[in-house]
């Protein structure tokens, strides 16, 4: 699995240096990143979120108490969420106008960029549909022990859209403005998007087939047990609720800074690659962690096994720590070097992407409470619980909110958004401790013996040391080979190794456990010996 996303991101990567190069992180971009945030929204508002969170404990419950080892629940499931997703889709495309502006606003000095993004919103948001079928046949793999094909299909939609911002670049005069873009482009952009999330999804259907899922439409939801699933999906669709209010303020005052400073690219374009890059360490170690334990912690739940859970959960945040730890402290030291590495091609120069490696630098160190508390709610959903999660996600929301809004309100524009990124950072900072201490009453005491603080504590250690040194040798490899694509990837790849190297060091000095036990740091051992 971990395998599957490393490749994933590493594509995902790519595709956005692509489309930083076509479309920069301007204004321009800033319309279709906002109409693509739509389809994404509504989709996990829909139902998403309870297929992530709720039905896999509920499928892993009935393959093993239904006489038919869950299959009409299954057939029964997928065919309601495509239902449902479906009349969502056609409803979402007529209301693109107004779903636009939650995000952005039709204003005097905005409205080219609104009417534009109206225009890409219509031709994504039919991306609901297959993000559902994606996700639902994923999880119907995933209650099999299946977990390889969800992590790699997402490498055909990056396959896709990689060759679509290629197209894009090298057929296309590439436009400066929203004014100078056309309608081929804005259609190749459009359709191409759509087309990659219909890929991804359509591939995990030879793959249920041969797991022995073959779908049959019913419709004879009544008295089934969907009942218990929608009553336990209500608390998840008030988290996502919780979260997507929080993400749309912020969206919403971020395009505002486009729209003020359409030339200075510190707003949402810059906000969104910003967090993907930072999301990266998250996407790979954690999910991959939290796909296999949750339904292994469902099961430890129904037979009572609270102890192997709790087990469970404290190993999961050491190993994830290991890699998590350093990696925020290396968005600190090496943000601004990363974001010119990636972006500063085609649209992009070294100085345009400046506040977005400033925003790298703000998010940094939320990198590990986003990664625990996001583990942690696991422990929640194990138990079916969904309620405790949302009253969570609200506070993170409130935090996230008003933090934001202070930015917004109280500092110059071209610093609003940076603000904003940390205060996404402080709210999962507030979280993760409420998280910690709610999930401690759910379990009947801590978590673990002590061994998991005291290893997050020492990894912490390591990585504060480490990351100025990362940051010094960074700075001088710049100094001496420039901010081209040479001069960052050498500072970036000699300020990496650096913090790498005292951060290991240190942490077996240490006696971190974790991460004596990577693959990588294994391989050396043995090697030496």
């Amino acid at each position: 699995m971990a395998a599957g996303t490393v490749v994933s991101r590493a594509s995902g990567v790519v595709r956005n240096v692509l489309q930083g190069a076509a479309l920069g992180t301007g204004l321009l971009a800033s319309t279709y990143n906002t109409a693509n945030t739509a389809p994404t929204s509504l989709y996990t508002l829909m139902i998403g979120g309870a297929l992530n969170s709720v039905l896999v404990p509920q499928l892993v419950r009935a393959r093993e108490g239904d006489p038919d080892g869950g299959r009409a629940y299954e057939q029964r499931l997928v065919t309601l969420v495509l239902c449902v997703l479906g009349a969502g889709t056609v409803l979402a495309v007529w209301a693109a106008p107004a779903l636009v502006s939650l995000y952005l606003p039709d204003t005097r000095q905005g409205h080219q960029a609104h009417e534009l993004t109206v225009v890409f919103a219509r031709f994504l948001l039919p991306q609901i549909l297959f993000y559902g079928l994606y996700n639902i046949y994923g999880q119907v793999l995933n209650a099999r022990n299946r977990f390889g094909a969800m992590m790699w299909t997402p490498i055909l939609n990056n396959v896709v859209l990689v060759a679509m911002f290629g197209a894009y670049l090298g057929l296309m005069t590439v436009p400066d403005s929203v004014a100078d873009i056309t309608d081929t482009q804005v259609r190749l952009l459009g359709l191409g998007t759509t087309a990659g999330i219909a890929v991804q999804a359509l591939a995990l259907v030879p793959f249920a087939r041969a797991a022995g899922f073959r779908f049959r439409p019913r419709f004879d939801w009544r008295h089934t047990g969907l009942g218990a699933s929608i009553h336990a999906a209500k608390w998840t669709l008030l988290f996502v609720l919780a979260n997507l209010v929080a993400m749309t303020a912020v969206t919403h005052w971020a395009n505002a800074v486009d729209v003020a400073l359409p030339d200075a690219d510190a707003g949402y374009s810059a906000y969104s690659y910003a967090q993907v890059i930072w999301m990266l360490p998250q996407s790979v170690v954690t999910v991959s962690l939290v796909t296999a334990l949750l339904p292994r912690m469902s099961r430890a739940v129904v037979e009572g096994r609270v102890a192997d859970l709790r087990a469970d959960l404290s190993r999961a945040l050491r190993v994830s720590g290991a890699v998590i730890v350093p990696a925020a402290f290396a968005f600190v030291a090496l943000g601004p070097t990363v974001a010119t590495l990636l972006f500063a091609h085609g649209a992009g120069d070294a100085e345009s992407v400046r506040p977005l490696g400033q925003m790298l630098q703000a998010f940094g160190l939320g990198l590990v409470p986003f990664s625990a508390q996001s583990l942690l709610l696991r422990g929640f959903y194990a138990f079916g619980d969904t309620r405790t999660p949302f009253l969570l996600a609200a506070c993170i929301a409130v935090v996230n909110v008003v933090a934001a809004l202070a930015c917004h309100l109280w500092l110059p524009a071209r610093w609003a958004v940076v603000g904003m990124a940390g205060a996404y950072a402080l709210s999962y900072g507030a979280g993760l401790v409420l998280t910690v201490w709610r999930l401690r009453r759910r379990v009947g005491g801590r978590l673990d013996d002590g061994r998991g603080r005291g290893a997050q504590v020492r990894m912490g250690v390591a990585a504060a040391v480490a990351a100025p040194v990362g940051w010094a040798v960074a700075r001088t490899c710049t100094a001496v080979a420039g901010t081209g694509t040479w001069g960052s990837l050498t500072a970036l790849l000699a300020g990496a190794v650096a913090l790498t190297v005292v951060y290991v060091a240190l942490a077996l000095l240490l006696g971190v456990a974790e991460v004596r036990g990577l693959p990588v740091v294994r391989r050396f051992a043995g090697a030496r010996r």
